[in-house]
């Protein structure tokens, strides 16, 4: 990290011509459990990883906000009094957008002035691992800060959101940047996302000698594009089907009557929704009574009900997944919003080198592009680094 802080204030002094007044960063992060709940108001359970976006930032005196980046050679301008959703495009509307996001959520815009931004990043892009959360919260905080905003973490969970949701176009939930701005070491954020409440529970991985190894398949995804959207849709339909306001409302004794009453797509999209609401639940319960290694089978029937029933996974998320498993992992599933990026595996440290070798050696024999693996750790949230 501090390789990167110097490369980020290095890289806004020669691209700005002076010094940034500060540096901030965000982490990624890895959904241990609980996938697509989120919007539809229901728990889950992800934590922030030691893989983080650094922005470093500069307070202008005039009302443009300039942002630039390590993957984009040009900086992109606008004046705060032209920020609208349908004006950001590209990379750019993930930071700008924000700046927008914290004007709905009552940042007076009108008597702020403008910033000079750079940031760059180490979390991998298409992973499922939010590559876009890191940048949203670096920069909620970043601006906070400068902008010398009162709000809470919570608020600034929800203009990220609405940021993405609106100024990207992706119908995400709340999950990613609850993660990325309320992490701590070694804990998964418990997350109610119909309530926002949160608490931090010990996860107890290093205790246990356990490691969360990342496969990132290569296979890219674009949540805004018609996979998430479709997905999003079907849980809708289905919540109004069973006069729900939304699938959290629908329980694991209502699935008898939902798939009488419901088309056989759209009742797999419900029962995913709800018994991984279940699992959720249940993983936070088993990690207090019993550890971390009795959430395998947890996070396995999660994986299959994203594959089966909600149809989300991929041929190369599949193997990833069986290839651990069989290798000694005491548990895989894909993380993120699917139709590709990445499987995590929960896997005890002897065991690392053989799950490795064996999901590269699957790989290879099946003919698919060579994965990325590596490991993560459960890390502290959004903060200022300079």
């Amino acid at each position: 990290m501090t390789d990167l802080h110097s490369s980020v204030t290095e890289h806004f002094t020669q691209l700005y011509g002076r010094r940034p007044t500060g540096v901030w960063s965000a982490p990624g992060r890895v959904n241990l459990i609980g996938e697509h709940t989120d919007y539809n108001a229901g728990f889950v359970f992800p934590f922030a990883i030691n893989r983080r976006t650094v922005l470093a930032l500069a307070p202008r005196e005039d009302r443009i906000l300039r942002v630039a980046s390590s993957f984009s050679a040009d900086p992109v301008s606008i004046s705060l009094d032209d920020l609208a959703p349908e004006a950001l495009h590209g990379w750019s509307a993930y930071p700008l957008g924000v700046a927008w996001a914290l004007g709905q959520f009552g940042a007076p815009l009108d008597s702020l002035s403008g910033a000079d931004v750079y940031l760059d990043s180490e979390v991998p892009v298409g992973a499922g691992l939010s590559s876009s959360a890191a940048i949203e919260s670096a920069m909620a905080v970043a601006l906070k800060d400068v902008w010398r905003l009162d709000f809470d973490r919570r608020t600034l969970a929800q203009v990220g959101q609405l940021a993405e949701n609106r100024a990207v176009g992706a119908p995400t939930g709340i999950m990613d940047q609850s993660a990325s701005l309320l992490g701590r070491e070694d804990a998964g954020v418990f997350l109610d996302c119909r309530s926002f409440e949160s608490e931090v529970i010990p996860l107890g991985f290093d205790a246990a000698g356990l490691e969360v190894l990342v496969i990132d398949t290569k296979v890219s995804h674009a949540h805004s594009t018609g996979g998430y959207a479709a997905r999003r849709a079907s849980c809708e339909a289905g919540a109004k089907a069973l006069g729900a306001d939304t699938l959290r409302d629908v329980q694991m004794s209502d699935l008898a009557e939902a798939a009488e009453i419901l088309d056989d797509e759209t009742f797999r999209r419900v029962r995913h929704i709800v018994t991984e609401n279940q699992r959720v639940l249940d993983t936070v319960r088993t990690l207090r009574s019993e550890g971390p290694r009795a959430i395998g089978s947890l996070l396995d029937a999660s994986h299959a009900s994203m594959r089966d029933d909600f149809e989300i996974s991929t041929p190369e998320l599949d193997l990833a997944v069986e290839a651990s498993r069989t290798a000694g992992a005491i548990g895989a599933r894909m993380t993120g919003g699917g139709f590709g990026g990445a499987a995590i595996a929960l896997v005890a440290d002897a065991d690392l080198p053989a799950v490795r070798d064996a999901v590269l050696t699957a790989f290879d024999a099946a003919g698919y592009a060579t994965p990325e693996l590596f490991t993560v750790r459960a890390a502290q949230g959004a903060a200022r680094e300079v």
